[in-house]
């Protein structure tokens, strides 16, 4: 048979001289080689195919009901006597190995002869000389763990003279202390199992010292009955390390504490003095102006600390200084005849410092922050332990000086404002409640303002965020620049400031507040452009106005938005109408966003009639007919009525959800709403040409509005042509870039936009025609006074002609007289709305009022 494939063993470079025998798990030989044949005396025919008795003495018999004998073998060496035909004898050690081949486990025995009994003496005695040269400790016990064998290096680890351990119990060297009989029961279970184990293990030295080895505890059994004979332990000395370990863990679990740098720096001096016995310790920080500063040296003379405090490190500032300024390590074995020492020298010599040594600790950047030093009293200047002591104490210092720095760091950002500088809202409150402390002391009065630029947003929307940050950094400079000493300006967030100023009564806050706004409104130059802003100025008084710092900022903050809310560019001072006001608003908000959640919302659809063809007289009823005219579309209008604040009008709350940022929500509902409701009309065979939807300037800016109407018109199976859009003046004022990209989306859907409200605003021509607008509204204001107003006529005439001239239907708004409806007609509009024809309806109302009003007329058809 061929040679068998397996994983071989480590030790599988020795098989070329060593006779070598595989066994299966059965132990029964499937492969020698020729180094086997010789040694046996046997060729490999007679050997191959047999059991393992048959080569091996009987303390290597595989039994397999000694299977254990085989598998506790594994890894350890065994001196055997090999029995050849001839009756001759050979020595040898065997190791045993397990193997797989065929994915089937087994063994393979190596076999490694000894000359004679001399060379095994001779095998032994080298190892003997091994265990008593080597510098790990061996202990070797009988079967009751009582010590019989102990090398010098154990006896010099534990204190011991030579004979002075043997006898005793091994577990008798624990050392006692929490845990110590369940680690004593730990090495007894892993002897008993009759395999190597390892275990760190304190023991008790002859002085009763702790000394912390780590063992490699080996358990030596009987070649012939399997039976403890001995136990064999080769311990390594850990007692640095483990108190290294334990230093450690102390700094970390100071940090993580959150203890003071200081505290924990020192506590890390005074460990490894510990450590270290006769060794001083300190650690020097290195300041951002490369000076010393003592961060820890507990036991280091006064006079030399007091003496190095502010020193600017150098290439010849000591140890530490020296090594900061190198940034590498720096050993002066001799302070006496150092030129490094030479201006210091006289501190540390008559304390018995003879020599330091000093290594940098780094920050992650590079940066050294400080330094870790060592101060000998004499020779050996650096034990080799010492070595990485000193790195992991530099290790430690850094991650101290880090986790401080990191921590003022973050003090300082919770404080002030990264962009301007300034103080941040939760300083400003604390600063603000030291200033209203003050001014109650000394009976003074306290202005607080708060600003906000005007428009800002646009800024940001159309010159970017970079853009406005350059402006908020030249407001916060003009606000510093304005400052009185002892007043305060600090940045809340956004585009609001707040300025405290002390000793000021309204009629001299009402005066620095024209001022800062007068100075704030002058031109910014910003990307080659010069930006006039404009500021709002909310002020309340202390102690009119409030006592606490939440109170007063809160009062200036609402006479700001009533500032904004009437124009821009001017201050307000606060009343408590506005707190009333104010809470009025944020109440509604809440009920409001409620209402939207809920669905609670309604809508009303009131009816577009078309001019063209509708004969109207003075004795018209008051609540005209379609009287040959046509049904142009309705227009749906968003109601809201709350249990507890009654029938909210419309403007209202539509002005609130824009300012609490809702008015998406409400816009996507009545776009769902209104397209399911033409659906249903379409299947009950309301002629309702189209519903037109009012829609917010704010939901353009994102865009998503596209798809919620697309979705809509798809899901209710409707045309383009079903759905109409509202939209006012406002979108063309708006800098948002999204929003003439999405009224084009929109219009590219096949929808119609009308523009409503035309003639209130701001719009400009120009702008007009850049949107795809269909159809124009005249509002409602201008019905008033048109029969009597000229100005009023004539704006009316001026947009019918605009919509004419761009192919715009137009659509007049508030129509309540035949008179005005005939005036409409005469002067070209195409269609018109209002309390002549239909009070806005009920969706279940409009199928009626058509049968009522127009029972033999179709409706309009929808413009192309």
């Amino acid at each position: 048979m061929g040679k068998p494939i397996a994983v071989l063993p480590p030790f599988a470079a020795s098989w070329a001289t060593d006779a070598v025998v595989f066994l299966d798990e059965t132990g029964t030989i499937t492969f020698v080689n020729a180094a086997a044949e010789h040694l046996w005396g046997l060729s490999a025919a007679t050997m191959i195919g047999r059991n393992a008795r048959v080569v091996f003495p009987a303390a290597l018999r595989f039994d397999p009901a000694l299977r254990w004998t085989m598998e506790d073998m594994v890894g350890a060496d065994w001196q055997v006597v090999i029995t050849r035909p001839d009756g001759s004898s050979a020595f040898a050690l065997v190791r045993l190995a397990q193997v797989w081949h065929a994915g089937k486990a087994g063994y393979a025995a190596v076999v490694h002869a000894m000359p004679d009994p001399t060379g095994a003496a001779k095998h032994i005695s080298i190892l003997s000389l091994v265990a008593e040269k080597t510098d790990r400790g061996v202990v070797v016990t009988d079967a009751r763990h009582r010590i019989v064998y102990t090398n010098r290096a154990f006896q010099e680890m534990l204190g011991y003279v030579e004979g002075e351990a043997e006898g005793r119990v091994l577990e008798d060297l624990l050392a006692t202390g929490k845990g110590a009989t369940d680690l004593a029961a730990r090495i007894s279970s892993g002897i008993q199992r009759r395999m190597p184990f390892p275990e760190d293990v304190p023991l008790r030295g002859a002085s009763g010292n702790e000394v912390w080895v780590s063992a490699i505890v080996t358990p030596v059994l009987n070649q012939v009955t399997g039976a403890l004979e001995h136990v064999v332990a080769v311990l390594a000395d850990i007692t640095h390390a483990r108190l290294m370990e334990d230093l450690q863990r102390q700094v970390l679990a100071a940090l993580a504490a959150d203890a003071p740098a200081r505290d924990i720096l020192e506590l890390l001096c005074r460990k490894v003095e510990e450590l270290a016995p006769g060794v001083l310790c300190s650690i020097m920080g290195v300041t951002a102006d490369d000076r010393l500063t003592v961060l820890a040296a507990p036991n280091l003379p006064a006079a030399f600390s007091a003496a190095v405090e502010g020193l600017a490190i150098g290439p010849k500032c000591g140890s530490c200084g020296t090594s900061a300024f190198r940034g590498e390590a720096v050993m002066v074995e001799d302070i006496t005849t150092s030129p490094l020492w030479e201006d210091f020298k006289d501190l540390v010599l008559p304390h018995g410092i003879k020599g330091c040594w000093s290594i940098p600790a780094r920050l992650r950047g590079g940066k050294v922050a400080a330094t870790f030093a060592f101060y000998f009293p004499g020779p050996p200047f650096a034990a080799p332990w010492l070595e990485s002591v000193v790195s992991a104490c530099a290790d430690l210092c850094a991650l101290v000086l880090e986790r401080s720095e990191a921590r003022d760091r973050i003090a300082t950002l919770a404080s002030i404002d990264a962009l301007t500088g300034l103080p941040n809202r939760r300083r400003l409150i604390e600063s603000l409640g030291d200033l209203i402390a003050e001014a109650a002391e000394r009976d003074e009065p306290l202005a607080v303002m708060m600003l906000d630029v005007d428009h800002f947003k646009d800024v940001n929307e159309t010159l970017g965020h970079s853009t406005g940050d350059e402006l908020l950094v030249e407001m916060a400079r003009r606000l510093q620049a304005q400052l009185r000493t002892g007043d305060t300006v600090g940045r809340t967030g956004g585009d609001e400031f707040v300025v405290v100023v002390h000793d000021c009564a309204a009629e001299e806050a009402a005066r620095i507040a024209r001022r800062l706004i007068d100075y704030l409104s002058a031109p910014i130059p910003a990307q080659k452009l010069h930006l006039t802003m404009s500021a709002s100025v909310g002020i309340a008084l202390y102690p009119q106005h409030g006592t606490s710092a939440e109170t007063l900022l809160r009062h200036a903050d609402t006479a700001m938005y009533e500032a904004k809310s009437k124009a821009r560019g001017r201050f307000q001072f606060f009343t408590e109408d506005l707190n009333k006001r104010v809470e009025d608003r944020l109440v509604l908000s809440v009920a409001l966003r409620e209402a939207v959640q809920n669905q609670a919302l309604r809508l009303v659809y009131q009816p577009q009639v078309t001019l063209a063809k509708v004969t109207l007289s003075n004795d018209t009823p008051s609540n005209g007919t379609l009287a040959g005219g046509a049904l142009h579309g309705v227009e749906a209008l968003a109601r809201w009525s709350d249990p507890v604040h009654g029938e909210v009008p419309a403007p209202r709350f539509i002005a609130l959800a824009e300012e609490y940022g809702f008015i998406e929500s409400i816009d996507q509902w009545a776009v769902e709403e209104a397209c399911r409701q033409i659906a249903v009309w379409r299947a009950e065979g309301v002629a309702v040409p189209h519903v037109s939807v009012n829609l917010s300037p704010l939901s353009f800016r994102s865009g998503e509005i596209v798809g919620i109407i697309a979705d809509a018109l798809e899901r209710h199976r409707l045309a383009p042509s079903d759905l109409r859009v509202e939209i006012t003046e406002r979108v063309t004022m708006d800098q948002n870039p999204h929003s003439f990209a999405t009224a084009r989306a929109i219009d590219a859907l096949g929808v119609r936009i009308a523009m409503d409200d035309f003639g209130t605003g701001y719009s400009s021509l120009s702008a007009l025609s850049r949107l795809p607008i269909a159809e124009l509204k005249i509002d409602r204001s201008f019905m008033l006074s048109i029969e009597q107003d000229k100005n009023a006529l004539a704006l009316a005439t001026a947009v019918i002609l605009i919509g004419q001239s761009l192919g715009m239907a137009v659509v007049a708004e508030g129509v309540e007289t035949a008179a005005q409806a005939d005036l409409l007609r005469t002067l070209g509009c195409h269609a018109v709305q209002g309390y002549l024809f239909a009070r806005p309806l009920e969706a279940d109302a409009v199928a009626g009022w058509l049968a009522a009003n127009a029972p033999s007329h179709t409706p309009e058809r929808a413009e192309p």
